[in-house]
Order: C-alpha cells, then structure tokens, then sequence
C-alpha cells in the first residue's frame, strides 16, 4: 500500500513529562519524533495529539508541546486512544482512511490504539523509530505483533519521501534538509 499524503492524519500518543525520562533510546526518538512531526507539517498532514492522565504523567514533552502546540489535543485515561470517544470521532471526522501512529509506550497506548485503530477500518502506519517503553523488548514484541496484526510498518524517514513521491516536489529540499 502507498501512503499518500491527502489520505493521512497523524496520531502522537502519550509523550509526555513524566513517563519519558523512563524510556530507553530517550535521547535518539526524541530526536526522531521531532523530525518526523516538523516533516508531517511540511506536508499538511493533521495532527491529533493525546495525552493520558495530565495530572499523574504531564504534558507533552517540550521539544514536541511547542510543535504541536496549535494541534487538536485529547487528554484521556483509557491506554488505546481509540477508547477516548473525542479522539475517535477526531480520527473519524478527518475523512482519512490512514493513520499515522508514533509515540509511547509502545506495548500498552501505542498497541491498543493500533489495534483499535484496525478495527475501526483504518489503515495504520507505525513509525517504528518513533515508539519506545521502558524494555527494549516490550517495544520489539509490540511491533512484531502489530506487525501480524496487519500494521504496516516503516520508519519516520522513508516514510517522508514516501509522501514527498517527487523530487520535483516544491517540498523536497525543505523535507531532504530536514533528514540531513
């Protein structure tokens, strides 16, 4: 399947204060979600963003808060985002058939939200190098079984070409200097 880009909404899940100092590869997703969501809106791709239990784990993290600042944002206590009825009517209303998901943790928020997702008839792209937990290998079997599950899965920058398509592209140089 081709992601086009008219066709996707993005998803972040959960990245918030208090949970990710917790997860492992901390330093490097960050880096990898903040490249993939400036790259998301070089395209114009919607954001809806989800924050679980802001009392107990915070807000988003700062260096994504100030990207996302203007975003739609959905504070919920259920882990799948998908349970969250504002988040799923968000989802629904957007009138795309692709959902983008990053974010943590990858084994509880990030699986149901995927598997709630595939129910609800959408096609689900996970960006693997945007979801961590706090195990490496909760993270690792989370996206072999999302994987089975019918998710398809890629990386934050094979995923920005492939909505860029072109190199004549007017946001090519934009996206290809971003990556660098």
């Amino acid at each position: 399947m081709r992601i086009n880009v008219e066709d996707t909404v993005f998803c972040l899940v959960d990245v918030q204060e208090r949970l990710y100092p917790h997860v492992t590869n901390k330093d490097e997703i960050e880096k990898n979600l903040i490249t993939l969501v400036k790259g998301l809106k070089i395209h114009n791709v919607p954001f809806i963003v989800n924050e679980q239990y802001k009392k107990g784990i915070g807000e988003t993290i700062p260096s994504l808060r100030e990207l996302v600042d203007e975003d739609p944002h959905f504070e919920k206590t259920s882990f799948s985002c998908c349970k969250n009825e504002s988040t799923l009517e968000a989802l629904k209303s957007s009138n795309k058939k692709v959902v983008i998901v990053a974010g943590i943790e990858t084994h509880v928020c990030v699986l149901q939200t995927c598997i709630d997702l595939l129910e609800e008839n959408f096609q689900v792209v996970l960006v693997t190098d945007c979801v961590t937990s706090r195990k490496q290998n909760d993270t690792d079997v989370a996206i072999k079984r999302l994987v089975q599950a019918g998710v398809i899965p890629t990386t934050y920058e094979s995923l920005l070409f492939e909505l860029t398509v072109n190199a004549k592209n007017p946001v090519f140089k934009e996206i290809s200097s971003l990556i660098k």
